[in-house]
């Protein structure tokens, strides 16, 4: 059964982008295993840095806002991956049926 994967990234005009594949090896697939990677670890460093301005006392307005924008940026490229990986997971449950945990 085909999937359709949502992307992490969008058409110039804020939309969605979907790839439907079976095969988590294609070029495409890989692509956006890559550009996910790369958003985490983006994400991790924009944490460390807001983290940072948030310590200083003497932080400035501006490196304020600096911060918060960069943050509001990645925890929306984070929130479209787990949005992604969700529907993967439940798709992957839906192929494989309910797990036999033992507990009723």
């Amino acid at each position: 059964m085909t999937t359709l994967r949502l992307l992490p990234w969008t058409t110039p005009e804020g939309k969605p982008c979907y790839l439907s594949t079976d095969n988590d090896e294609s070029r495409l697939s890989l692509l956006a295993d890559d550009v996910e990677a790369a958003q985490l670890h983006s994400g991790e460093q924009v944490l460390a840095g807001a983290k940072a301005v948030l310590a200083d006392a003497k932080a400035g307005e501006r490196a304020v806002r600096f911060a918060l924008t960069r943050a509001a940026e990645s925890l929306g490229d984070v929130l479209r991956i787990a949005a992604s990986r969700g529907a993967r997971i439940q798709m992957t449950d839906c192929r494989t049926g309910p797990s036999q945990t033992g507990a009723d």
